[in-house]
């Protein structure tokens, strides 16, 4: 089994910043790809961004230049950097990990950008 927790969100201005952070407990936390994803209201949620085993990372057009994705294997965590915040990036923000073809998720972790 894998626990993800997310940390870090809040409220902030537009074009400021966050970091957003997953925890993983478990074991085999290296070699699982991580994903995070979010949810506006109203809106299906929708993958924001990845990270494998390898470091290789993968973005959604809408925040590639802004988001950057990376992973602490020493400390079972994977960071979302959030940089020049829009509105329109408003959502609860949630990551997952997918083992032996179940997925997990966090609780996730509330982003409001006001403008």
């Amino acid at each position: 089994q894998v626990q993800l927790v997310e940390s870090g969100g809040g409220l902030v201005q537009a074009g400021g910043s966050l970091r957003l952070s997953c925890a993983a407990s478990g074991s085999s936390f290296s070699s699982n790809t991580i994903d995070w994803y979010r949810q506006a209201p109203g809106k299906q949620r929708e993958l924001v961004a990845t990270i494998t085993s390898g470091g290789t990372t993968l973005y959604v057009n809408a925040v590639k230049g802004r988001f950057t994705i990376s992973r602490n294997n020493a400390k079972n965590t994977v960071y979302l950097q959030m940089n020049s915040l829009k509105p329109e990036d408003t959502a609860v923000y949630y990551c997952r990990a997918v083992r032996a073809g179940t997925a997990y998720w966090g609780q996730g972790t509330r982003v409001t950008v006001s403008s």
